[in-house]
């Protein structure tokens, strides 16, 4: 036995070894690359990840190691997942230096429409910056002086896109000053901007459609629907979309109409954004394309008779952040009675504005039992009673439309926990209240409704008193990092449960494990939101 153990501990420390070791090579590639990248290299780098990254971090940028100490600290790169990093050096030319992350230039072409992180806009910026020489942004700059502060320095092309920005003059839904200027200094600069506007029409015809035939015939008029896909997954789809099958295969490669030229990246960006688009329809999406996406209701309790939830305002605040920036009008209510929960979920039960949303949010910030939430005078209420004012008889506006609540509070006993590390058990005593309630018993019987419970019955679950609690913030983190890459709910609610699962209290003795229990007849995606993630 004393010798397996001793196995296990060399084991555990060669495992040891081995990560560090992986991860002192990324770094050192890192090193590398910035070191191989000069001043104008740096100015680019920031430019293109400015919709990626707090323009007030990227100002203070000196070298390129320090974008990629922003990228790892928004976890948009590390040791598993260097493609925008690749993808940054192809769009800067730097091809030479993918090697050392193990891309090539072709490489990086063939899985930039799956994985290509910056948007057309802001590659439309560059490459328009590319192609304006010296003499020119003298003269633009002569032509904007009315609109630039004076005795500004502009050196270069794109410090002059950035403070155009800064401005409000320049927006991705508005270059109308940039074609003005381009007119007058070089009407060849125009084709970039020609380029960029076409796709942008193309996309948002596609996406205003509300049915997918007539969206596909559109695709097919524009001469960009396949005629022939290579796998029967594509089959499927494309016959769903087409009510023929023209031209034949080459080598597996698709056959696309000549009409609409897509070897521009403008093109190719924006159709294959449609096109995902459309199989997000056919796989079975929820629809998140309306003009408002619903409401999302926080209740944060906070103060009880006896007891007070030190860092829950934290996780409301950053609940509303987040829910903000992904589309929603957010409303937060501060320290409900059990009385007073119920009303307002009887009063949001009857908002008419409910049929022009496309989805309905709920987060319940307090302590808990099983099955139930407390209000601050210390009584319970039932989820199952908050859920089911918004089944489709009780709420029609919201029928067949995706109902998600996420709840931060204990389902079982209260334990003894060190400092700074808060139970959200129940305050009051228990020894009357000990039955419990099984997760699926807390969601309406009816289809669209999803619920994320902190911890899985029975169990208390965990809240920093600085820092908020493990679930809300991993929730928060993980809805930032993973709504840009196309991630349904789902799939972000496992990447919340590994991340909780690996914490562990200050003693090391205490865990928790989130639940999730849902009716979900379909993928709830998150339509990407143009601006950067909130923190």
């Amino acid at each position: 036995l004393s010798a397996f153990r001793q196995r296990e501990a060399v084991s555990a420390v060669g495992s040891s070894n081995m990560e560090n070791d992986i991860s002192l090579k990324f770094h050192q590639q890192l090193f590398l690359i910035s070191e191989n990248l000069v001043t104008e290299d740096v100015a680019a780098l920031k430019f293109l990840c400015t919709d990626l990254l707090h323009l007030s971090k990227l100002e203070g940028v000196k070298s390129a190691a320090d974008i990629f100490k922003l990228l790892m600290a928004q976890e948009y790169l590390n040791v598993e997942d260097t493609f925008l990093l690749a993808e940054l050096l192809y769009k800067i030319k730097c091809h030479s230096l993918l090697e050392k992350l193990g891309y090539t230039k072709e490489k990086v072409q063939e899985r930039l429409s799956e994985k290509g992180r910056i948007s057309p806009y802001r590659q439309m910026l560059y490459e328009l910056s590319e192609n304006i020489t010296s003499v020119m942004l003298k003269e633009i700059t002569f032509l904007l002086r009315d609109h630039l502060p004076k005795r500004c320095m502009i050196l270069s092309a794109l410090d002059l896109l950035t403070l155009l920005e800064k401005q409000g003059l320049l927006t991705k839904d508005n270059v109308k000053i940039l074609e003005d200027v381009c007119m007058t200094v070089s009407p060849d600069l125009l084709k970039t901007i020609d380029l960029y506007k076409k796709g942008k029409v193309l996309c948002c015809n596609i996406f205003s459609l509300s049915d997918v035939h007539t969206a596909a015939k559109l695709l097919k008029e524009l001469g960009v629907l396949p005629s022939f896909c290579p796998t029967k997954m594509h089959k499927r789809r494309c016959g769903m979309l087409s009510s023929e099958e023209e031209g034949t295969p080459v080598d597996g490669v698709f056959y696309f109409y000549p009409r609409l030229d897509l070897n521009t990246w403008y093109l190719k960006f924006w159709f294959f954004s449609a096109l995902n688009f459309l199989f997000f329809f056919l796989s079975g999406s929820y629809k998140m394309d309306g003009p408002h996406r619903g409401f999302c209701l926080i209740i944060n309790n906070v103060n009880f008779n006896s007891s007070q939830r030190k860092g829950s305002c934290k996780d409301a605040e950053q609940l509303e952040r987040v829910f903000t920036w992904l589309g929603l009008d957010v409303r937060t209510y501060t320290d409900l009675m059990s009385g007073e929960i119920i009303n307002l979920m009887e009063t949001w039960q009857r908002v008419p504005d409910h049929k022009d949303r496309n989805c309905f949010i709920c987060c319940i910030l307090s302590h808990g039992k099983s099955g139930a939430i407390y209000g601050t005078d210390e009584r319970p209420v039932p989820i199952r009673v908050l859920t089911s004012h918004f089944t489709a008889k009780q709420c029609p506006q919201l029928a067949a439309k995706p109902k998600l609540f996420f709840i931060q509070a204990c389902q079982g006993d209260k334990i003894q926990c060190p400092v700074y590390v808060n139970t959200d058990g129940p305050t009051p005593d228990l020894s009357s209240m000990q039955e419990r309630v099984f997760l699926s018993e807390s969601i309406p019987e009816e289809a669209d409704f999803l619920l994320g419970m902190a911890t899985v019955d029975g169990y208390v679950s965990f809240r920093h008193m600085e820092e908020g609690s493990w679930y809300i913030q991993a929730l928060c983190s993980k809805l930032q990092l993973l709504v840009p890459r196309g991630e349904d709910i789902l799939s972000i609610l496992t990447q919340v449960n590994e991340d909780v699962a690996r914490r562990d209290s200050p003693s090391g003795t205490k865990k928790q494990m989130p639940q999730p229990a849902y009716t979900l007849r379909r993928k709830f995606i998150f339509p990407i939101p143009m601006a950067p993630p909130p923190s």
